[in-house]
């Protein structure tokens, strides 16, 4: 037995019901994360992968699984994924199959656009929570709305748990400024995810309680979580407007609710784009 990420078919569904996962049968980051999780609370070494040990333990009473190994899944659907290799973290391909079966990103233009935007919003897929570390002058620059006047930024400037719970408080499912909710669902994800409406929803859609533990938009879903975003908001459809500027300009719009980062944007679009098609 040797499942790991890449692996797919009948055990990985048994493996991924078993813990708590929709069973899709694709072994992707999310489910080496749980995996990791499972092994951590039972005293085993957590790697992610799940061999004899691993199943025999997860599964006592089943004396003869099925022996699997399955190569890396980097074509799906006539993504051709390992063209993305050098271009995008080898940890962020392997979470690209799950995505694209799970929310319909399943184009060469489709993923193009996403990744276009995931990367840019995440500084090159490594930041996975929002920066909300602001000077009083940032504040009034960004959240003119929230800070109007110097002194009241100043009082609030280079502490994130204050600004989020403030700026976020009140909005988006969350409770007013002082139950902190704005602060507990900050962004996080590659799109960051924000609001406690949103982690309801995406929550929902992967069987998961993400209001209990926020934390794992970031850890173990930044890619899922965008994915959902971009499903729920139409913008995969909107894709399959074209590979133009103005595509990406409509995009962006709608993920940045500005154009804030447009140039950067097109320029991965058209890297992408042109490794995918």
């Amino acid at each position: 037995m040797l499942l790991k990420v890449g692996s797919n078919g009948e055990d990985v569904k048994k493996l991924q019901s078993f813990l708590g996962l929709t069973p899709d049968g694709i072994f992707g980051n999310g489910t080496s994360l749980a995996v990791k999780d499972w092994q951590t609370k039972h005293g085993l070494t957590a790697d992610g992968i799940v061999g004899d040990g691993t199943w025999s333990k997860m599964f006592p009473n089943n004396s003869s699984p099925v022996i699997t190994e399955s190569k890396p899944v980097l074509n799906v659907g006539g993504l051709k994924l390992e063209k993305l290799k050098g271009h995008i973290p080898d940890s962020v391909i392997s979470q690209i199959p799950e995505t694209a079966e799970k929310f319909q990103i399943n184009t060469p233009l489709r993923l193009a656009h996403f990744l276009a935007q995931c990367g840019h919003e995440s500084a090159g897929f490594k930041a996975t929570q929002e920066n909300l570390n602001y000077s009083s002058k940032g504040l009034m620059g960004i959240f003119k709305k929230y800070f109007p006047t110097q002194v009241l930024a100043e009082q609030y400037q280079r502490n994130p748990q204050k600004i989020a719970s403030k700026v976020y408080g009140g909005r988006m499912g969350n409770g007013p400024e002082s139950t902190g909710e704005g602060y507990k669902f900050r962004g996080r994800g590659f799109i960051q995810l924000t609001g406690k409406e949103n982690y309801t929803a995406f929550g929902k859609s992967i069987n998961e309680d993400m209001t209990a533990n926020p934390d794992k938009v970031a850890t173990h879903y930044p890619l899922l979580s965008a994915a959902w975003f971009f499903n729920k908001n139409g913008l995969h459809k909107m894709a399959d407007g074209g590979a133009t500027d103005a595509v990406v300009t409509s995009i962006t719009k709608r993920v940045n609710g500005g154009t804030i980062g447009l140039p950067d944007r097109i320029k991965h679009f058209k890297e992408y784009y042109s490794l995918l098609s």
